[in-house]
């Protein structure tokens, strides 16, 4: 089959992302302290099978190995997140430096390789004494990230010159504080609401202390938005998808870049955040970058207002092909929700930070991994990329989820989203046919 040449030019950023408690393993290893999951693990019926981060990749220890994997793949970035209990073991204080010197190391070694290193200062991993304090619904855990996100920028910004202070922030507050599915497994809608705020607050506060700091470079957030797409084309099935939307886009996105939240959303939840002075005006500083992440669409018809249904929409069946997740297989949604963000509110450059697929992998008898469904999912969403770009959307970048096979929170380790297996029993790491593929599509080419 002739090979063709992508669209999006020499000057687009190709990466993989990780996160530090899906991958390093080592979860007392060099003074690092307790996380939330650390402790949500332990609960008996939270994860599936009893998994846990105490070993998952092993990438702690064995992480030049993985620096290898990314340099034969010839990407431009590597995204991975800090860990904020190796840095700081009880959320507060005094830095653990074996800790910081983790992740200068590897920072260093990343852009050893010719790869820029990308790092995200939180994807989840909160010490428990922060969360044993209050958490995140608590206004005080925003302090205390500003103070560690400034310790990070001290030693880490001569090696790191990419920042993230957020990855997902909506799972942390609803699925961590509303439906208990993740860390820290409350259920306590009012708080969710609370941890949103003070999840956007210490963005803010960690943003002033970029700008005011020596730090060099950029510096965004990471969110996964969703706008469903309409069941019909009846005007109250498209104006029950924009009410789908708020939660996961809007509700971020308004304070982000417009200084205030969504006031239909809160009302209908009846919901009251708890603003002080100077707090949206913090939020609302520019960023350089927005990061998305994205996985699948989904579809919503509008019903009465009730207590199951406040906004009044509902999600129905749909007839794409599911991953191992369940999830709606569907590239156009990527293009879809890129327009839309690009669209509402005044993105200056956006990065698709994470896209990928779990599916059920198997090793064939010729020793290599045939992930044809995954390669075929990857195929249409680099294809989605190419046209949100033709379509004007200030896309700069595009990064696959995951490097290799890791710790899927809640799911254990049956859920398998990697460019490369490993072995649960040696660590071995196992190239599938998708990490071929994703080599092609960064150096250029779309078979």
């Amino acid at each position: 089959m002739e090979q063709r040449r992508s669209t999006l030019g020499p000057g687009f950023l190709w990466g993989v992302s990780t996160a530090s408690y899906q991958i390093e393993g080592s979860i007392t290893a060099d003074g690092r302290g307790k996380s939330i999951w650390d402790s949500f693990c332990e609960t008996p019926g939270r994860v599936k099978n009893g998994d846990s981060g105490e070993i998952a990749c092993d990438s702690y220890r064995r992480w030049p190995e993985d620096i290898e994997l990314l340099r034969e793949l010839g990407v431009g970035a590597y995204r991975f997140s800090i860990a904020w209990p190796r840095v700081q073991p009880s959320g507060s204080g005094k830095p653990n430096q074996a800790g910081l010197d983790y992740y200068k190391r590897l920072a260093d070694a990343v852009r050893a390789a010719g790869i820029e290193p990308w790092a995200a200062l939180y994807h989840w991993d909160l010490p428990q004494t922060l969360e044993d304090a209050g958490g995140w619904p608590a206004r005080d855990t925003a302090l205390r990230f500003a103070e560690y996100a400034s310790l990070c920028f001290e030693a880490l910004g001569g090696s790191i010159r990419n920042w993230a202070t957020f990855n997902e922030p909506w799972c942390s507050a609803f699925l961590g504080y509303g439906s208990g599915e993740h860390a820290p497994g409350k259920r306590d809608r009012a708080k969710a609401y609370a941890a949103t705020h003070h999840l956007l607050l210490a963005h803010g506060l960690a943003l002033r202390a970029f700008r005011e700091g020596d730090a060099k470079g950029s510096i965004g957030i990471v969110i996964n938005p969703a706008k469903p797409r309409p069941a019909t084309a009846r005007a109250e099935d498209q104006e029950a998808s924009e009410r789908a939307s708020v939660e996961r886009t809007g509700l971020w996105l308004e304070p982000l870049f417009k200084g205030a939240y969504p006031e239909e959303h809160l009302r209908d939840h009846g919901v009251r955040m708890p603003i002080e002075a100077g707090d949206m005006a913090l939020i609302s500083a520019p960023i350089d970058y927005l990061g998305v992440n994205y996985y699948n669409e989904d579809a919503v018809q509008a019903v009465q207002k009730s207590a199951a249904h406040p906004e009044g929409f509902a999600y129905v069946p749909t007839w794409q092909p599911k991953t191992a997740m369940g999830w709606d297989v569907e590239p156009e949604g990527l293009t879809r929700i890129l327009k839309f963000m690009a669209d509402g509110w005044p993105i200056k450059a956006m990065y698709v930070t994470e896209n990928g697929a779990a599916y059920e992998d198997a090793l064939g008898a010729d020793g290599r991994i045939h992930d044809a469904q995954r390669i075929e999912y990857y195929q249409g969403h680099v294809a989605a990329i190419e046209r949100a770009v033709a379509a004007g959307v200030p896309l700069k970048g595009y990064f696959a989820w995951t490097l290799m096979d890791n710790f899927e929170w809640a799911h254990g380790y049956d859920k398998r989203f990697g460019l490369v297996a490993v072995d649960r029993a040696t660590g071995k790491r196992v190239k599938k046919d998708s990490y071929y593929y994703y080599r092609d599509a960064v150096a250029g080419y779309r078979p």
